[in-house]
């Protein structure tokens, strides 16, 4: 039975039964929380794909954690595939059931792990939404002329888009810096990223002015006793979310015409394809974004083939 399936019977009746044995599920999330670190939103994440995998059990009649049978997990992910859902997706929910298993095996919770020949389809190789390097020239001033009328939300707006840019950070860490985290003399930045992982990132002339303008004449007409050392507020003085962030790049981006429809990371997308296209190297741009592995940040030399094939394609006379 598929997942949507799955729903629609429980749209009709009581909830089913547990499969899953509560307490392992609750062990395991500790397991991640402090043992490996991981972030609140990443628990959340891998209790919800085994809260859905839970429930797709029970309809199967599995009754405890070492019921569960790599068929078992096949039908769970052949019913996601059935339903539409993303080949990304289907590859998330397996990740969390092998993490699961594995962990549960290794802990003695259960005899053998059910997962440990369970394949998923691998992620869509799809191209991030990236502006081309005028294109976030235009933003960029667009957030300056913003600015211009004095108003520290739009002076803070224009520092944290050059933030972002700049330095190829997540919005979540652009949203969690302290003031002192910042080195304006040496124009770096020192981030939290995932995994509670520390890096430092550069950032150039244009982030060092805006932040600096920030500091100077934005934060101090919003700080208030809640402000703490949040290095960007909002207009209350609390620390600025991302919901924010988006909503002030998307505001800016409505004024550019041909301009892909994109969020915050779409600026990470965009420092790294153009510090790739500019020179950099594969292993300066990964320790920049801060990914634990060089394939993920391979993707971005997929953008730049892709660009260099479309000029070629269109100025080759036997392309």
């Amino acid at each position: 039975m598929s997942e949507k399936s799955l729903r629609n019977r429980a749209g009709r009746s009581e909830v089913a039964p547990q499969a899953l044995v509560e307490e392992h599920l609750t062990a395991f999330a500790r397991h991640l929380e402090v043992e490996k670190g991981r972030s609140a939103h990443t628990v959340r994440a891998y209790l919800s794909d085994l809260r859905a995998l839970d429930a797709f059990l029970a309809t199967r009649g599995v009754h405890g954690t070492s019921a569960v049978r790599l068929t078992d997990l096949r039908a769970w992910l052949a019913g996601l595939g059935s339903d539409g859902a993303a080949r990304s997706s289907v590859s998330r929910r397996s990740a969390a059931a092998k993490t699961f298993f594995r962990w549960a095996q290794r802990t003695r919770r259960i005899p053998s792990d059910p997962s440990l020949r369970l394949l998923a389809p691998g992620k869509d190789a799809h191209l991030p939404g990236v502006l081309r390097a005028p294109q976030a020239d235009a933003l960029m001033d667009l957030a300056a002329v913003a600015a211009d009328d004095e108003d520290p939300v739009h002076v803070r707006n224009r520092a944290m888009l050059e933030l972002l840019y700049a330095s190829g950070m997540r919005v979540g860490e652009l949203t969690g810096l302290d003031i002192d985290d910042l080195d304006l003399d040496q124009g770096t930045a020192r981030v939290l990223g995932k995994g509670d992982k520390e890096r430092i990132v550069p950032f150039g002339a244009p982030a060092t002015d805006a932040t600096t303008a920030w500091l100077a004449s934005g934060r101090p007409r919003l700080v208030t006793g809640e402000s703490g050392p949040a290095l960007f507020l909002g207009r209350r003085g609390r620390r600025v979310d991302q919901r924010q962030v988006r909503s002030s790049l998307q505001d800016l981006l409505a004024h550019l015409p041909d301009t892909p429809a994109m969020g915050p990371h779409g600026l990470r997308h965009s420092a790294a394809t153009h510090l790739l296209e500019g020179g950099a190297d594969l292993r300066t741009v990964q320790e920049l974004l801060g990914h634990a592995s060089l394939a993920t940040t391979q993707i971005y030399t997929h953008v730049s083939v892709e660009r260099l094939r479309s000029a070629y394609q269109q100025a080759h006379p036997r392309a």
